[in-house]
């Protein structure tokens, strides 16, 4: 036997295994990333929602349709096309939780369009917002060829959670013919979060413009900026937004509708633009002034007055007027009802002075509180401290020289009358004895 000829003979079969794996060692032999499979059709997507439109889902949502799109990329029309989804734990079919998920298509799909098949699906309360796999299988016939073929398809689809995004006014009240500091609370309710939150105040020029009718009464409205970047807000959080607003003097006692212009981004990754109005309910101004505050004496008790002026545009309903001791001060605190206070017409008020305990004479600070309502019935309260001076009313005063001249003057005038008199009845007798 020839042994240098096997020898020679084994190298060779043991090179050539050698060379065979270093040829095939980088990939598997059924996971080449040039593979293809040829197919009549072909998936592109899978979401919730319908062909038009994706829909935001949450945990425990029902009947909510899950959209599978698919391609035909053969060279034939296909016809009669139907499709079972199976789907994992925690999802099942909206007939009925051991139901197939199925659905048909009414169309047949001509070569080279797309067509999708939409299933109703029922969604369980405890599963995660996160995404999932699922499988689907495709049913069809081509045109002018007998028999049915299938295809199936694994795809990953996502539970997004829902978002839902809300505008209100954190204090819906607004004072006109004055700057106002308006804050908008932009909150999410919802499950999934939004990015690139926008806003920004409509523009009413446009608006009535284009329609001739005013929508909402911002015209003459001054802000002093009106657009917003909000950023992204995280499910069941808010932020907010602030800024500096003028009332015209004649929008008061009604309803300010500010018309909000929204654009963000959903869990899907689509655009969204919306509009939500803001309300603001605008008070008239209350301007309110205390003057000439003093004490006389009236009906032998003295008591204090003053004036109260109100310089807005709005009357000052169900008035009170408190009076209370400051400091040292014992008089007792007593209050007055003066009912309405109108616009640009003084209204006085007189509160008779009373003391707790032993009077005190003097000077005494004091502290006048006006409590009255607004148009909307919310109570306000305007403080104005001041000083009186009150006089001891019990001490008789010691006479001056002037508390004499007027009994003087009287006995000078009888005097004077007294002598012109006597020379009156004293002439008339002369001439009777002459």
């Amino acid at each position: 036997m020839n042994y240098s000829k096997l020898l020679v003979l084994f190298s060779v079969l043991v090179l050539g295994q050698f060379v065979a794996l270093n040829a095939f060692g980088q990939v598997s032999s059924n996971e080449s990333p040039f593979k293809r499979e040829f197919g009549a059709v072909k998936i592109l997507d899978a979401y919730f929602g319908t062909l038009e439109q994706k829909i935001e889902v949450a945990p425990g949502d029902k009947n909510v349709p899950f959209t599978v799109v698919f391609a035909n990329v053969g060279t034939q029309d296909i016809t009669g096309i139907k499709g079972q989804l199976q789907l994992p734990q925690g999802f099942s079919s909206a007939d009925g939780k051991d139901a197939l998920i199925v659905a048909d298509s009414d169309s047949e799909s001509q070569a080279g369009d797309n067509f999708s098949l939409t299933f109703f699906v029922n969604l369980d309360s405890h599963i995660l917002i996160q995404q999932y796999p699922g499988t689907v299988k495709v049913d069809y016939s081509r045109l002018r060829e007998s028999g049915q073929r299938n295809e199936f398809f694994d795809f990953k689809f996502k539970v997004t959670g829902d978002s839902t995004l809300n505008l209100k006014a954190v204090d819906p009240f607004l004072t006109s013919i004055k700057n106002n500091k308006a804050t908008i609370e932009i909150s999410n309710s919802g499950t999934a979060p939004i990015s690139n939150v926008k806003i920004i105040l409509g523009n009413t020029q446009n608006t009535i413009s284009s329609t001739q009718v005013s929508l909402t009464n911002v015209e003459n409205v001054v802000f002093d900026q009106n657009s917003w970047d909000v950023g992204t807000i995280e499910p069941k959080s808010s932020k907010y937004i602030s800024f500096q607003v003028y009332i015209p003097e004649n929008i008061h006692t009604e309803t300010l509708h500010t018309p909000m212009e929204i654009t963000y981004f959903n869990a899907h990754g689509d655009k969204v633009e919306t509009t939500q109005n803001v309300d603001f309910y605008i008070n008239g101004l209350i301007d309110l002034r205390i003057y000439d505050v003093n004490v006389i004496d009236l009906s032998g008790k003295q008591t204090v007055i003053g004036e109260i002026i109100n310089e807005g545009n709005t009357n000052a309903l169900f008035g009170f007027v408190t009076l209370e001791p400051l400091g040292d001060s014992n008089i007792k605190k007593t209050t007055q009802f003066i009912d309405e206070i109108e616009t640009d017409s003084p209204v006085p008020f007189n509160i008779p002075v009373e003391f707790d305990g032993e009077p005190k004479f003097g000077k005494h600070d004091i502290k006048i509180t006006l409590r009255y309502k607004d148009d909307s019935r919310i109570e306000h309260l305007f403080d104005y401290d001041t000083a009186v001076f009150l006089k001891d009313t019990t001490v008789i005063p010691e006479p001056t020289i002037s508390d004499y001249m007027p009994g003087m003057i009287g006995l000078v005038i009888a005097a004077i009358v007294g002598v012109i008199i006597f020379k009156k009845i004293r002439k008339k007798k002369e001439l009777v004895t002459s």
